[in-house]
């Protein structure tokens, strides 16, 4: 049975995605609070120029290449094919992100997108909790449904070790880079180039959902569907196109995210270049999808589309 379109990973029709309990988890609220904690006690004391261009640059390609490009548009959704070891690298640097390992990112991913799909779903999926509840909820706690779905792997990755390593271990794969950092830069570096970058992407990724499922520019209606994706124009560059949510909710399978002129999207621009070195191929984009009954396309200025009418957008 299909729940998400694009995976056969979620299962169990008489699965319940509204009665649950939020439950606080104590490892996963460890970590990112000892992070954020750590940064803003350490931060303004270890602040150094070169430490923040680190900062820049390895949240920059740990979120393009990684969470964005490997994690999300390779493993979950398999928008693009590429070759084992480039999936494999890409994916560990999406593991450098912090947020979970890769079968962990998968399970939560598709639990959300199945709750999300339904006609009702609990709060949590939604991000419908005020502000500081949905940051404490998504970043400090788990959803305990009473009657949840079955979440089945498929073979590939449930049979590979690499991967069955980055999950087991997602959390340590800090520490070869922390002791890098610090042999090259001293105590600023780790700070900055672990502590903050970890921060700032984990609590970044939680800004993005909050607002992209709740407020901003539509251009797609998944009907049906208890939680709508929106737009978050000003994150577009700085999500590397993951902030284009409403054309994602609508054609989750592609690997292109900024559909419409101005919609940045560095982690296409990323694929496009794989592409051409020969490393990425297979990438999906939505004129390749199977249409969707449920998807229409919603009237908005300049795009001259009828109201209720599903089309492909533009290239």
């Amino acid at each position: 049975m299909r729940l998400v379109p694009g995976s056969e990973r979620i299962e169990g029709e008489s699965a319940d995605p509204v009665s649950g309990r939020v439950l606080w988890a104590p490892r996963k609220s460890l970590w990112i609070g000892g992070m954020t904690v750590t940064v803003l006690i350490a931060g303004p004391l270890t602040f150094a120029w070169d430490a923040f261009a680190l900062f820049l640059v390895t949240t920059a390609v740990t979120l393009c290449a990684g969470h964005s490009v490997g994690m999300h548009r390779r493993l979950i959704h398999g928008g693009f094919r590429c070759p084992l070891w480039l999936e494999y690298l890409l994916v560990y640097l999406g593991v450098l992100v912090g947020m979970a390992g890769p079968i962990g990112m998968v399970r939560l991913h598709d639990l959300r997108d199945w709750a999300q799909r339904q006609p009702d779903c609990h709060g949590y999926f939604g991000h419908r909790a005020g502000f500081w509840r949905d940051a404490w909820w998504q970043m400090h706690c788990e959803l305990a449904l009473d009657r949840p779905p079955a979440f089945r792997l498929e073979p590939r990755l449930a049979a590979d070790r690499v991967y069955a390593w980055m999950e087991r271990t997602w959390m340590l794969q800090q520490l070869p880079w922390a002791v890098l950092f610090y042999a090259l830069g001293g105590w600023s570096w780790v700070v900055w180039g672990v502590c903050a970058r970890v921060t700032a992407s984990v609590t970044g990724h939680w800004l993005v959902g909050h607002y992209a499922h709740r407020e901003g520019p539509q251009t797609y209606l998944v009907e049906g569907a208890s939680v709508q994706g929106h737009d978050v124009v000003i994150a577009g560059l700085i999500s590397m196109g993951e902030s284009w949510h409403n054309n994602h909710h609508a054609f989750p399978g592609s690997a292109k995210l900024g559909l419409y002129p101005g919609q940045a999207d560095l982690g296409w621009a990323l694929i496009k270049a794989l592409e051409r070195l020969g490393l990425a191929w297979d990438i999906v984009t939505p004129e390749q999808l199977p249409f969707r009954p449920g998807l229409r396309r919603l009237r908005r200025s300049g795009q001259g589309c009828p109201v209720g009418r599903q089309l492909a957008p533009r290239p």
